[in-house]
């Protein structure tokens, strides 16, 4: 497929929007929240704590997202490999949405580093788009994988995991890990290069700091 070339000015005018939009603008969800159809649960104060602090966790990984994404698919050498990374975005927006909404709902707010978590993302996707499409669908397979594996800590019946009367957070997270476990495969199925074990040990360290940061800031 041909690739249409933007202008300096237009990309740096499309990155800008994504990233303002994804970070002031109230976030709205093409799907209905997985929540909906629950009745709301009474958590104590330490439950509705430590809940807010997953959940936000799970905001600032849906922020990342879109600008993983952004940065993907402003380097995709393609039209196709540039629609699949718009779509995952599009579909991650959902969450984003989610999260918010949940993160209200429990009396909480979204991190305040989060222009930061949005930075350092886009750059990993500039990075990642740079080295060709293999490795680009690779970072996104693996990103997603990471992120699945997360989720699934977070539906555990633990100390660290939610609590389990918080039946609408757990719905948004199972519902999430679902969709992250999909774009996986996409991205398999599209041609992604596998990463070295080294590359996925460094973003499961990278994620590992930015979770720790994220739950209290």
């Amino acid at each position: 497929m041909t690739h249409i070339t933007l202008s300096p000015v237009d990309c740096f005018m499309q990155s800008a929007d994504t990233a303002l939009r994804t970070l002031f603008a109230k976030p709205r969800a093409a799907r209905s929240s997985p929540q909906s159809a629950l009745s709301a649960a009474e958590l104590s104060m330490e439950e509705k704590r430590h809940a807010a602090g997953l959940m936000r966790v799970n905001h600032v990984g849906e922020i990342c997202a879109q600008a993983l994404y952004s940065a993907q698919a402003l380097t995709a050498k393609t039209d196709a490999l540039r629609t699949q990374f718009e779509q995952a975005a599009k579909e991650e927006m959902d969450h984003l949405a989610w999260t918010a909404d949940r993160l209200s709902q429990l009396d909480s707010r979204p991190s305040l580093l989060n222009p930061l978590w949005y930075a350092g993302a886009f750059g990993l996707g500039l990075l990642a788009g740079r080295l060709g499409e293999g490795v680009s669908l690779g970072f996104l397979a693996e990103t997603e994988a990471q992120v699945e594996a997360h989720l699934a800590s977070h539906l555990l019946d633990n100390a660290m995991g939610l609590p389990a009367c918080d039946h609408a957070s757990r719905a948004i997270v199972a519902q999430m890990q679902q969709d992250e476990a999909a774009h996986s495969q996409a991205a398999k199925d599209a041609g992604a290069t596998e990463l070295s074990n080294a590359s996925k040990e460094l973003m499961r360290k990278a994620a590992k700091i930015m979770t720790t940061v994220a739950y209290r800031i």
